[in-house]
């Protein structure tokens, strides 16, 4: 007699529900934005330790660019609570819109961890908080802003511009950083980088924002203006820039570096605009968002080379590359 031996399929046992919400909490972050946040703060670390090298200790450092790497993608939970809207056409989905993460819990989270930053961004100097606070609002008066032409990139510009006000700040107790001529150039040419960045992130928006009745400045021009202006604008940082370098506001290093890294980033602006003149709807909308942010958060650490040259060409190399990997893990164009 043949005897038939009969196997049982172990049941795949699900994940724990903390670790769902732990894995859909960091997606939503979208860690590639980090380096828009951290290398904008990265500018007010170099500048502090440039100035006051005593003061500017490594370990302040650390905690300081934790923060801010880290302040992306925890506003950002904010950003998916606010947009969900326009999310369920643009990116149906982001895990928010798809009930993979609990909308309350996660903005709960969020909530602790911005708590936590201020805490920690007082224990090491209370006037730090300020432009810490003033990042943190601005992010969620952003969301209303974004439907106002032109007004959304503003907020959005001067949001990011509170990255290296707050660095400074907290590693050396100081204010003067947005005060002085220099340090004004320099935190316009952040906002400007960042708005811009901004304008060509609301290509991949477009539908969303047009049925949620968001007038982005995309979808006041209609696509067929905006691809074009977006050619134009790929000009607009470089002309500011040699403008500043010009009438001597922005003054330092005058050796190879900052010519470098001026024309690489250059060609990263004049890149992203033609991509978007090019596709500026479809999946390739949403791919051209790689070069977006590598143009944006490297010509931030161009800026790193009017101070310490040799400090801004590892952190451009490190951003383009990392950025390109961590891109890589977010290939779903509808989330």
């Amino acid at each position: 007699m043949s005897t038939a031996v009969l196997t049982r399929r172990t049941p795949r046992r699900s994940a724990h529900p903390a670790l769902v919400f732990v894995r859909a909490y960091v997606r939503s972050m979208r860690l590639y934005y980090a380096f828009v946040t951290g290398i904008a703060g990265w500018i007010g670390v170099a500048y502090a330790q440039r100035l006051h090298p005593a003061e500017a200790t490594p370990g302040k450092a650390i905690v300081v660019l934790t923060i801010l790497f880290l302040a992306w993608g925890i506003n950002q939970i904010v950003n998916d609570y606010l947009g969900r809207r326009e999310d369920r056409i643009n990116a149906p989905h982001r895990p928010m819109v798809s009930g993979e993460l609990d909308p309350r819990a996660a903005l709960a989270v969020s909530g602790v961890l911005l708590l936590l930053s201020v805490v920690i961004g007082y224990l090491i100097s209370p006037l730090a908080v300020v432009p810490l606070v003033a990042g943190m609002l601005l992010n969620i008066v952003y969301e209303a802003a974004k439907g106002v032409p032109v007004l959304g990139n503003l907020v959005f510009g001067l949001m990011i511009a509170m990255c290296p006000i707050f660095a400074y700040v907290a590693m050396t107790g100081d204010a003067s950083i947005a005060f002085t001529p220099m340090s004004l150039a320099v935190l316009l040419l952040v906002a400007l980088l960042n708005g811009l960045m901004t304008y060509y992130t609301y290509f991949k928006d477009y539908e969303g924002d047009k049925a949620a009745g968001k007038v982005t400045v995309v979808v006041l021009q209609g696509l067929e203006a905006s691809r074009r202006v977006a050619l134009v604008l790929g000009f607009l940082p470089a002309l500011c820039i040699g403008l500043l370098l010009g009438t001597g506001v922005v003054a330092g290093s005058h050796g190879p570096v900052f010519p470098a890294l001026f024309t690489a980033t250059l060609l990263l602006q004049v890149r992203t605009g033609l991509l978007y003149y090019r596709h500026p709807t479809g999946p390739q909308a949403y791919y051209s968002l790689a070069t977006n942010f590598r143009a944006c958060a490297c010509g931030q650490a161009m800026l790193i080379a009017l101070f310490d040259p040799a400090l801004a060409v590892g952190l451009y190399v490190a951003t383009y590359l990392l950025i390109g990997f961590l891109f890589r893990l977010h290939q779903d164009h509808r989330a």
